[in-house]
């Protein structure tokens, strides 16, 4: 089931999303400052092609750094993102196929949010919620 929803993910809106990532990253990796961002970036980008079966978790060893660094990245690209997962999300639950998609985007809004500090998981759930 996992394999099936990422599949219908990929085409209708983890690729866009990936996308997204991917070049959020490529601007912040310009600066030697934002090379971390990056690196934070791309592994969500990962999350965002194939999230079914997957979860955040928060890393033990997160300190201070993080959250500072969360703080940064809040400004520069994590409220866009965000906002683009509340878009796919509210498009893709009005349709009854769609909702599990749009819950999945739901389910990646913290970590667009806030994605230092977290690790990403393999799960045997595929609606796993996330453990803050």
């Amino acid at each position: 089931m996992k394999t099936i929803l990422n599949l219908i993910w990929l085409i209708l809106s983890g690729f866009w999303l990936a996308c997204a990532y991917f070049i959020a990253g490529l601007l912040l990796f310009v600066t030697i400052i934002g090379i971390p961002f990056a690196f934070a970036s791309w592994r969500i980008a990962g999350f965002a092609l194939w999230p079914f079966g997957r979860t955040a978790v928060p890393r033990s060893d997160a300190g201070a750094g993080s959250c500072v660094g969360n703080v940064l990245w809040l400004v520069l690209a994590g409220w866009w993102l965000a906002l683009g997962h509340v878009i796919t999300g509210v498009i893709l639950c009005l349709t009854i196929i769609g909702i599990p998609l749009g819950l999945a985007n739901f389910k990646l809004i913290p970590i667009s949010l806030t994605p230092l500090g977290h690790e990403i998981v393999s799960t045997d759930r595929p609606f796993a919620a996330p453990r803050w």
